[in-house]
């Protein structure tokens, strides 16, 4: 009996105890989280609610901004150039998305099958640290129709010289292809670290029943693989939409428009022609329809799901 009752106490002081900690443990993390909380909120939350404002303004950046409404919204959807825009970009991401990560993919497996030293992994992921406008002006130089080196390699080869930047044919394709160059060693270095957290175990009991590299590759490696996918292709495909550096340093969305991003067309309403309530108004559009494309492939790729027990 008095063992018993002894021992009731602690047990009671147990929970409290236990609560405490985890109060404290709160504390804690909050107080880490806390400098990116505020990066987030005042430089993405304030600045999407006060475009959400600004949106429903006519304001020329000189004078006070006039109360409209829905009116910029009721304009845009009759804007033929914004449309094309959106087009545009919707071109610029499947050019870019698919073989952006199908590459990633590529020389990831590569080097984790061969190559697993850091120099290789380093040489991988240099162009990534080189910032989209120098890697903008750097390709710029390399493409130019007349003494770009491409075009001499090109020549040596025997295939004649193409217009790349200049053409309103090539250039979106060859915008492109910049980004892939300097984005692939980065996307297939999250791949590579996606493939360090498969257990090989896996690969070598398939090895055992006679599965081929393709079946281990279809039935082991691209389910456990998932979630790394997802991130790949959600931050992939909203920085694809949001594409502006390149194109800024390289074509200015010509020639003939072909280049015409959505970004760059708001950049033009907004500072060229003074409609910042109009352009204000294509950012919310663009806004709510990077945040339904992220849940669509959300939910198609099953992204909050991992096949890794």
């Amino acid at each position: 009996m008095s063992g018993r009752a002894d021992s009731s106490p602690r047990n009671a002081k147990t929970p409290t105890r236990r609560s405490a900690l985890r109060r404290k443990e709160a504390v804690v993390g909050y107080l880490f989280i806390l400098p990116a909380l505020i990066g987030l909120v005042l430089f993405y939350v304030l600045p999407t609610i006060r475009a959400a404002q600004i949106s429903m303004t006519n304001w020329n950046l000189m004078r006070p901004a006039k109360w409209v409404a829905l009116e910029n919204y009721t304009k845009l959807w009759g804007d033929g150039q914004f449309w094309d825009s959106m087009w545009i970009t919707l071109l610029y991401v499947l050019y870019n998305i698919p073989v952006q990560t199908a590459l990633g993919l590529l020389i990831a497996v590569l080097a984790d099958r061969l190559a697993k030293s850091v120099t290789f992994r380093a040489v991988i992921i240099a162009p990534y640290l080189i910032s989209n406008v120098v890697a903008g002006l750097v390709w710029l130089l390399m493409l130019d129709p007349l003494i770009g080196i491409t075009n001499s390699f090109l020549s040596m080869i025997g295939i004649g010289q193409q217009a790349f930047l200049s053409s309103p044919d090539q250039a979106l394709v060859s915008v492109a292809a910049i980004s892939i160059w300097r984005h692939v060693g980065f996307t297939a270095l999250l791949f590579y670290a996606g493939l360090q957290s498969i257990p090989k175990d896996l690969y070598e009991a398939a090895r055992l029943d006679g599965a081929s590299e393709f079946a281990m590759f279809r039935l082991i490696t691209m389910p456990l693989l998932r979630p790394v996918l997802v991130f790949v292709l959600v931050t992939s495909v909203v920085g694809s939409f949001q594409v502006f550096d390149v194109i800024a340093v390289t074509t200015q969305g010509g020639p003939a428009g072909s280049t015409r991003a959505v970004l760059w067309y708001i950049y033009e309403n907004a500072f060229k022609f003074s409609r910042m309530g109009y352009a204000s108004a294509m950012s919310m559009v663009l806004f709510v329809i990077l945040i339904l494309v992220t849940l669509l492939q959300m939910k198609l790729l099953r992204g909050d799901q991992s096949d890794l027990g």
